[in-house]
């Protein structure tokens, strides 16, 4: 079996990529450049190229002023010198052959491609992946990608991270693609599922360099590159948080990174997570769980902005829709307990509970007991008269405000009445006194009454 040997062309002065022959630019300076770095004064004349490019033949010593070869990328100029740049046009590494790869295109255009990557797909070739990689696709896909430096390129995803990301088709677009990264208008958002429960949405501003003693990692560490990922929570489950971050720079495993140093981190990350990143309950998640679901941009030819997105893919969604399931179960579990909690305590036998309040004292009552009079619960003799309601023989409510002969027995009895004048209730007795005026009687009860008393 032959064994994929490594083929790494590279420029003598450089040891970069490939290129083909240089073609010598004479560029003058203008003079209201006056005072600017040479790297910004050529990224200004030659904005087809990236000024990291642009930077890398100035080291390179392929830009000369006169006899001087300019090796410094501050180096300050005056204006109306003459440069001689040494412009080279970086080609796709020999390594990448074209292979019939099936690949997912959201969108395309001449000079844009949208690519919804699968995850396990490797990018770029690179140490153990030099086959069957994205740029091997993109290469059979469109072979003009060839002439294009890393087959047009401009950002990665992880091989087990799923989403979109967007390939330029030329070099001017590609070099535009590149500043709007560096100017961060380009605009990712990826769903994750983290292990904890995230309280709150937030931010996670930390440099993020070489792991210090693991250098195939990446680490919050003092002195690394600036890096910012913001993030929201969208769904909770059982001992694990879905989350939305939007990254505001592009560092190697960011999102993995910085979830991790909060102690969140990705569900299934074999390499930030370690034991911890496994879900609490179900089936192992044999990748991170992370997709670029959203992708945004400023066209680079019609300055428009334009914007893609990706669903879920399955093994993702489907972790999701288990997760889903088991709280569901376990809310479930919880209002069934809560509900026996509550049977436990109520005794059905007893019938509901009436309360009928009388000054300052109450006595209790159960509906269905015999009172002192009547049958079924009546008002007993010593219950509040004013404004009450009667049971009819029916069963059927009945006011007795208007009813001479229900008012008559309710206050015939003179103990009656003065126990409730002494209780504060002859305001209530003189409304339906007053009530009782009103309606033509032949000797009404409130007559009779007022003439007891007096």
């Amino acid at each position: 079996m032959s064994i994929p040997q490594k083929k790494t062309p590279m420029n003598s002065a450089s040891g970069r990529g490939d290129y083909s022959a240089s073609v010598p630019l004479s560029l003058i300076v203008p003079s209201d450049c006056g005072g600017e770095r040479l790297d910004r004064i050529l990224a200004r004349l030659l904005p087809q190229h990236s000024r990291n490019r642009l930077q890398g033949w100035i080291r390179d010593g392929r830009v000369r002023l006169g006899s001087e070869t300019l090796t410094e990328t501050r180096r300050r100029l005056w204006g109306g010198e003459t440069l001689v740049v040494d412009a080279v046009e970086e080609v796709c590494s020999e390594s990448a052959t074209a292979e019939n790869i099936p690949l997912s295109v959201v969108y395309e255009d001449d000079s844009l491609l949208v690519i919804d990557k699968p995850a396990g797909l490797v990018v770029h070739p690179g140490n153990g992946n030099w086959n069957g990689t994205l740029l091997n696709a993109l290469l059979h896909y469109s072979p003009a990608l060839a002439a294009v430096p890393r087959g047009g390129i401009v950002h990665r995803l992880d091989k087990d991270t799923s989403g979109l990301l967007v390939v330029a088709r030329t070099l001017a677009a590609q070099t535009d693609l590149v500043r709007q990264l560096q100017a961060r208008t380009v605009k990712r958002r990826y769903r994750a599922l983290v292990r904890g429960e995230c309280e709150r949405d937030g931010t996670v501003d930390a440099p993020i360099g070489r792991h210090p003693t693991q250098r195939t990692k990446m680490a919050v560490v003092r002195g690394g590159k600036p890096a910012r990922t913001h993030y929201r929570i969208l769904e909770r489950f059982i001992g694990c948080t879905l989350v939305e971050c939007a990254l505001e720079t592009g560092r190697t495993h960011q999102i993995r990174v910085h979830m991790a140093s909060i102690g969140h981190p990705l569900v299934g990350d074999p390499v930030y997570g370690g034991g911890a990143s496994r879900i609490p309950v179900g089936a192992v998640f044999h990748r991170q769980a992370l997709h670029a679901w959203r992708l945004g941009l400023v066209h680079p030819v019609t300055g428009r902005t334009m914007q893609w997105t990706s669903p879920i893919p399955e093994d993702f969604a489907g972790l999701l829709d288990d997760l889903r399931a088991a709280a569901e179960a376990a809310q479930a579990a919880i209002d069934a307990a809560q509900a026996d909690e509550f049977d436990d305590d109520w005794d059905e036998s007893d019938g509901p509970q009436v309360f009928y309040v009388r000054g300052d004292e109450y006595e209790e009552y159960e509906e269905g007991e015999e009172g002192e009079e009547g049958e079924e619960g009546d008002y007993d003799e010593g219950c509040d008269v004013a404004g009450d309601e009667a049971e009819g023989a029916d069963g059927e409510e009945s006011f007795v405000e208007d009813d001479d002969e229900a008012f008559d027995e309710l206050v015939s009895d003179d103990e009656l009445l003065d126990e409730c004048v002494d209780e504060g209730e002859s305001a209530a007795l003189t409304s339906l006194a007053t009530e009782d005026d009103s309606a033509p009687s032949d000797g009404g009860a409130l007559a009779r009454k007022r003439s007891r008393r007096g």
